[in-house]
């Protein structure tokens, strides 16, 4: 059969209209990405496509490669040198030529052969790409913060449920055993009932006020932008830099807060739910920002190791490397077979993996990571506004206001669209 060509006039005008779903045309899979270059029968194989390979998008795409199930055969980046640099790891690592580069992550979607991807991009390019592949049929791996915003977040849960894909949030968090082992003390009342919980973040994002800079051929601005409202080139957004910056990121608040508020959500059995009550700080009642739980716990963002959770019978608190409790016999407890046991995992992307395998839902699932998320935006809300908040967490609504309703989600710059 004769191999059929699509060109990428023809593709972007496709996906432009709203039709990019399950593409109806075939991509050749070279023989080695179907096991024939190792022990690892084609029917196990997982292959992906990498969208975002920055830092954290190659350390992400290195640790897939690792896998012997796992077959990288494309990357997409809008900075040249990114996809440059990722596609000759991956050629490396394979000793081949056979990865494909994209600065449009469609057309990377649009192939066929590829059933998972990792999505490593800035924050504000998690949502659509995510929602396109689980349209396009493809298992999801997306690096944390989950979204932009808490509308995208559920638009990513909307869309991983509608079309049955596996949904892996990139809080490693979750599959550390410390990290377990202190919401299993929390959740089997060792430190009695829980008061307050105290999350150690950084601060909320803000405008973006730097001076435009010549841009690099190899850099395509607009593709990088995508949503967000357009600006000139910054050298700053190289590297991380565009994490400050509310247009693109959250700031601290969702950058180190959908690791902390994760694991905070996790002890309290939130994972469904969320605060019902915000209150950012006003200098007198409330020093600092404040999240109120229906069932009486606060939750502050102050000083911790980590997280920190406080019961009337002891505590403990934790971190990456770090578990202290009070009384100090309560590092030693074993958790009885008939107590409650959270989710085990000690890898995080394997445990992706596996969930690709068997189609159950992984340790931080897509519901997971909207909840976690929505409890970072919801800080960032109250910062912004400088003024108390109520929340629905069940219909994910502000409470009679309609103005900060409308903050649930942003205007995206043309075409692009949720």
């Amino acid at each position: 059969m004769a191999k059929k060509t699509i060109s990428r006039r023809q593709f972007l005008r496709k996906a432009a209209a709203g039709s990019i779903g399950v593409v109806g045309f075939p991509y050749f899979v070279p023989p080695s990405a179907l096991g024939k270059a190792d022990s690892v029968a084609p029917s196990r194989r997982i292959v992906m496509g990498c969208i975002g390979v920055g830092g954290q998008g190659t350390g992400n795409m290195r640790g897939f490669m690792g896998r012997k199930q796992v077959r990288v055969v494309a990357v997409s980046d809008p900075n040249g040198k990114n996809q440059n640099r990722a596609r000759d790891i991956v050629n490396k690592k394979y000793g081949n030529q056979d990865c494909a580069a994209y600065n449009d992550f469609r057309e990377l979607l649009a192939r066929e052969d590829i059933n998972a991807v990792s999505i490593g991009t800035p924050d504000h390019w998690h949502a659509i790409p995510a929602i396109v592949a689980a349209k396009a049929g493809k298992d999801i791996y997306c690096e944390k913060p989950l979204s932009l915003t808490i509308a995208e977040a559920r638009a990513m849960v909307n869309a991983a449920r509608r079309y049955g894909r596996v949904f892996q949030t990139g809080s490693q968090q979750r599959s550390g055993r410390y990290f377990r082992f202190a919401c299993e003390l929390v959740r089997n009342g060792y430190i009695g009932e829980v008061k307050t919980v105290t999350v150690n973040i950084g601060g909320p994002s803000g405008p973006c006020k730097l001076p435009a800079e010549p841009k690099p051929d190899y850099f395509d601005w607009d593709m990088w932008l995508g949503q967000a409202p357009w600006r000139p080139f910054n050298g700053l957004f190289h590297g991380g830099g565009w994490r400050a910056f509310r247009d693109y990121a959250g700031g601290g608040m969702t950058d180190w807060g959908a690791h902390h508020f994760d694991i905070a959500q996790w002890g309290l059995g939130m994972d469904d739910s969320g605060p019902v009550e915000i209150i950012p700080p006003d200098g007198k009642n409330y020093k600092v920002l404040t999240y109120k739980y229906a069932n009486g716990v606060t939750m502050t963002r102050d000083k911790a190791n980590g997280v920190l959770f406080t019961g009337t019978k002891g505590k403990v608190e934790v971190n990456r490397g770090y578990l202290r409790t009070w009384p100090d016999s309560l590092k030693d407890v074993q958790i009885g077979a008939n107590e409650i046991h959270l989710y085990e995992s000690r890898d995080h992307k394997g445990d992706f993996l596996e969930c690709v395998r068997t189609r159950q839902r992984p340790i931080c699932d897509v519901e997971i990571g909207c909840r976690s998320v929505t409890v970072c935006h919801l800080g960032n809300i109250a910062y912004q506004l400088e003024r108390p908040l109520r929340w629905d967490p069940e219909n994910e609504r502000f409470i009679n206001d309609e103005q900060v309703n409308r903050m649930l989600s942003r205007p995206m710059r043309s075409p692009w669209r949720l």
